[in-house]
């Protein structure tokens, strides 16, 4: 499965409402993990790439890691509080996610907690795997590994289960 043993993701209520929630350890302080997922050229080689002025409080989003011609999404920042907190809202096909992170200072490393608000009736089954994926993405690019040896069909059916088993347990 992942370099983690199974899934990391749980669900956990936040401000009234379900939020899928994984978490990644990094070997680097905060400041470097932020730039990975802020900056249009190091978010690239692990999930997409944005493009306009973030300090507009909008930017559109490139989901390259899923073709060659991704459809550019408009992503709303709400929060942006470098380097510990980020959260935003953006379209997915016909819903709208709320995405959120916080960067964890744990002395020589970096706990990221990642997460998503789930709407009514979302596929955790599909959504988790997606995120264990793609933060698992992430990890191999931040050591220096290429984000391509880590392959979709590890996470997708295979957690496929145990996320819907979240839900159901909830």
């Amino acid at each position: 499965m992942t370099e983690h043993d199974g899934i990391t993701g749980t669900v956990t209520d936040i401000d009234g409402a379900p939020n899928l929630v994984l978490t990644r350890t990094f070997a680097a302080p905060a400041a470097e993990v932020w730039r990975e997922l802020t900056e249009s050229d190091r978010l690239e080689r692990w999930i997409g790439r944005w493009e306009g002025d973030p300090q507009s409080g909008r930017v559109v989003f490139f989901m390259t890691a899923e073709g060659e011609e991704p459809i550019p999404e408009e992503y709303t920042i709400l929060e942006c509080d470098p380097p510990r907190r980020f959260a935003g809202d953006t379209s997915a096909g016909t819903g709208s996610w709320h995405l959120w992170f916080e960067l964890i200072d744990k002395g020589e490393a970096t706990l990221l907690v990642f997460g998503q608000r789930l709407n009514p009736g979302e596929d955790v089954g599909s959504i988790g795997p997606g995120w264990e994926y793609y933060l698992d993405r992430l990890v191999a690019v931040h050591k220096g590994r290429d984000a391509g040896t880590v392959a979709w069909d590890r996470y997708f059916p295979a957690m496929q289960a145990a996320y819907q088993s979240l839900v159901a347990a909830g």
